[in-house]
């Protein structure tokens, strides 16, 4: 979405039935042109977007939209992440933002139901390429993701090889490469 279009990735909430809220910050051109390019996207990963565009946002609803961190006991993991590059003046005046420069690698995610599918693809994506891997994810319901980094070609032989190491394991969620990662997805990862 950054990469359509100026807007700010504000903050990505995680729900209780595995879903994300993506909330984005900027022109209403703009927004409309990223969460167009968004939507395509999460629908050709199998995803069934819901959207919807608050333009003008009231200053009492905007207490509540904007989330403070929250961690989740039963997965032991943050369910509010905001991009480290997300500053309050950022937040409060929604200035805009653009794309990163400097991100010449590229980030792959590997996603599962079941560790030991997820163990076993990640394992074969790096014998299969020269990567790091650089986060994890539980999500609960034994959703698990695996994020790697390295050049473009690198990654996407990863994850193709990683992927079909799945079938038997568990189940493959997505495989999916994102070339030059804008600072706000990168601000976004897991830790290791």
């Amino acid at each position: 979405m950054e990469k359509t279009a100026r807007v700010r990735v504000l903050q990505v909430e995680v729900n209780d039935f595995l879903g994300v809220c993506v909330k984005l910050l900027g022109p209403l051109d703009s927004i409309k042109a990223a969460i167009n390019a968004g939507q395509k996207v999460a629908q050709q990963m199998g995803g069934r977007p819901v959207v919807d565009i608050i333009s003008r946002v009231d200053a009492e609803a905007w207490r509540a939209i904007n989330s403070s961190s929250e961690c989740n006991p039963l997965i032991q993991q943050d369910v509010v992440f905001t991009p480290q590059s997300a500053t309050a003046q950022a937040v409060s005046s929604a200035e805009e933002t653009v794309v990163t420069d400097t991100s010449i690698f590229a980030l792959g995610l590997i996603e599962t139901q079941g560790f030991t599918a997820v163990f076993e693809a990640i394992d074969t994506a790096c014998k299969a390429a020269n990567v790091e891997v650089v986060g994890k994810e539980k999500l609960g319901g034994g959703y698990v993701t695996v994020f790697i980094k390295g050049d473009v070609a690198a990654v996407k032989a990863a994850i193709d090889a990683g992927k079909s190491k799945v079938e038997g394991l568990g189940n493959l969620i997505a495989a999916h490469v994102i070339a030059r990662p804008s600072d706000a997805v990168l601000g976004l990862l897991p830790k290791l």
